[in-house]
């Protein structure tokens, strides 16, 4: 492994609008590259511009944390920070690899998200991150934590093939029942599941059921990508050697789509069957509204559930014009609550959309969302 200190000019991402995955407007990569390996890593692709061979060298921005406070300072704000998680972890290294023992980035950013008090969602593989339960704790008392792991099976074998720098499944199921005693709320990524391999019925059943068993709060599924170029190369590589049967099966599900996009035919068939199984175990496929409900600013908070609304209904098949109308009101720069009279004239927003949108700025909710999540819930 090669390690490469650099000095970053900036840390913090912000993003154009929330993100309803994770709930948070911003993001950070304190970690170039990887060690974790996983074969089928879309950080691996040429878009990324990961300096060296990824899964060996690790890019590191050792004055993080000094350029992190000056940007979290408010003084140095003139636009105040809009009210979110913070994610720490990002697609071309995770923020909990090896090297993390080493350097303590991660936890020296949850000592100043603390500090500032921002919430934070985790994502990771490691269960290094059982080192920083205290300062963990402490942000959740004052404002929220969450915590979660990425899977593509509960499989130790399978894992040790596709994710050989990663703990096992196992060892990620009892970090996460440790965080969940511990009263920080968790969630399964189980994204991406492997075509053929692990997004089986059966596989996706055994994967769901142990997660309802550890107690998480929600999962969220996807499937893979694969880039042409590097990605594909290297999980064609890995293919070959241990499942060649299934070349024929890639291929003609991959056809060279711009963003490594399968079939959509493809994607639709593991939803649905997705859908089937964490509604038999009562999981909520995005995280719950408790979670964030009195953590977003009203524009937020709606677009999150309407993006939340059009992903339940689309996880079953349906049609929803929901995604639209979020997409609108997130380029929006006045709040909802004062242009209540004019919501029809935002684009996608029509009378039963409106509807939707004046319950939330009212109650802080939606009826409509809430009997959709009745089939996930047991509540």
């Amino acid at each position: 492994m090669t390690i490469r200190e650099i000095k970053a000019k900036s840390i913090l991402r912000k993003y154009k609008k929330v993100d309803s995955w994770f709930i948070s407007r911003y993001g950070m990569n304190l970690y170039r590259g990887c060690t974790h390996n996983c074969v089928y890593c879309d950080g691996r692709a040429e878009g990324y511009y990961v300096d060296g061979e990824f899964g060996e060298d690790v890019t590191v921005k050792v004055n993080a944390i000094e350029i992190l406070r000056q940007e979290l300072d408010p003084k140095r704000k003139r636009i105040p920070f809009k009210r979110s998680f913070v994610m720490i972890g990002g697609g071309v290294g995770d923020s909990y690899q090896p090297i993390e023992e080493k350097y303590r980035l991660s936890r020296k950013v949850l000592e100043l998200m603390d500090e500032y008090d921002f919430p934070v969602h985790i994502l990771t593989k490691s269960t290094l991150i059982k080192r920083d339960i205290d300062i963990l704790k402490k942000i959740n008392r004052k404002n929220r934590a969450i915590v979660s792991f990425s899977f593509s099976s509960v499989n130790d074998e399978i894992s040790a093939i596709f994710e050989p720098g990663v703990p096992s499944p196992s060892e990620r199921l009892k970090t996460l029942a440790f965080f969940k005693n511990e009263g920080i709320a968790c969630g399964m990524f189980l994204l991406p599941v492997i075509p053929f391999i692990t997004d089986t019925p059966e596989l996706m059943e055994k994967t769901i059921g142990k997660a309802s068993k550890a107690g998480l709060d929600f999962i969220i599924f996807g499937g893979m990508t694969l880039k042409e170029g590097r990605q594909k190369d290297y999980f064609f590589k890995t293919l070959r050697n241990k499942y060649p049967k299934l070349i024929g099966e890639y291929e003609n599900i991959y056809q060279k789509n711009k963003w490594g996009e399968a079939a959509g035919e493809y994607y639709n068939s593991i939803n649905l069957t997705f859908d089937i199984i964490v509604k038999k175990y009562k999981i909520p496929p995005r995280i719950p509204l408790s979670l964030y409900k009195d953590i977003l600013e009203e524009n937020d908070l709606v677009v999150v559930i309407l993006e939340h609304i059009d992903y339940l209904l689309k996880l079953q098949g349906r049609t929803s014009p929901y995604g639209y109308a979020a997409y609108s009101i997130s380029k929006l720069k006045e709040p909802l609550s004062s242009i209540k009279r004019e919501l029809e004239r935002i684009n996608g927003v029509g009378k039963v959309t409106e509807s939707i949108i004046l319950e939330i700025l009212k109650t802080g909710s939606s009826s409509y969302y809430k009997k959709l999540l009745n089939d996930y819930s047991d509540q």
